[in-house]
């Protein structure tokens, strides 16, 4: 089919097919920090459909260790994991130059009345409660409110 046809307006009554999946241009590289193997690939899978190429970290000190190693464009990150939490991590990251505008998204089962402002505090810039919601963690890492 020629890109004109496929430009083309459908004519009324056609059925549309959508194309095959295909991996949009590169929008970075990101950060996935969970303690849960299942969780970290999941969250990594729904960031490289985004387009992000991805790394992943098991443990905060992990992750702050790959973070001064490498400039990351977006870091999400569990808030319960043992030894440094993810408030920690944020609070960490954030006193870097490098990472004092990077995208940070909290992901986390803590769903308490206070648990969203005290990740703001820490520094992330939004908080998303597991079971997460793959168009939200998409959205939440372009920035747009959901």
């Amino acid at each position: 089919m020629s890109a004109q046809a496929a430009l083309a307006p459908a004519k009324a009554g056609a059925t549309q097919i959508e194309p095959e999946y295909k991996p949009q241009e590169s929008r970075g590289s990101a950060l996935v920090v969970d303690d849960n193997p299942d969780i970290t690939e999941m969250l990594a899978a729904v960031l490289r459909h985004a387009g992000y190429t991805v790394s992943t970290a098991d443990s905060a000190t992990g992750a702050l260790a790959a973070a001064l190693a490498k400039r990351f464009d977006v870091v999400v990150s569990d808030i319960g994991m043992p030894g440094m939490n993810g408030y920690e991590l944020a609070q960490a990251l954030r006193a870097f130059p490098q990472y004092r505008a990077v995208r940070m998204v909290a992901v986390t089962g803590f769903a308490m009345y206070d648990d969203r402002d005290r990740a703001l505090e820490a520094g992330f810039d939004t908080h998303l409660s597991k079971p997460i919601d793959p168009a939200a963690l998409t959205q939440a890492i372009r920035g747009i409110s959901h």
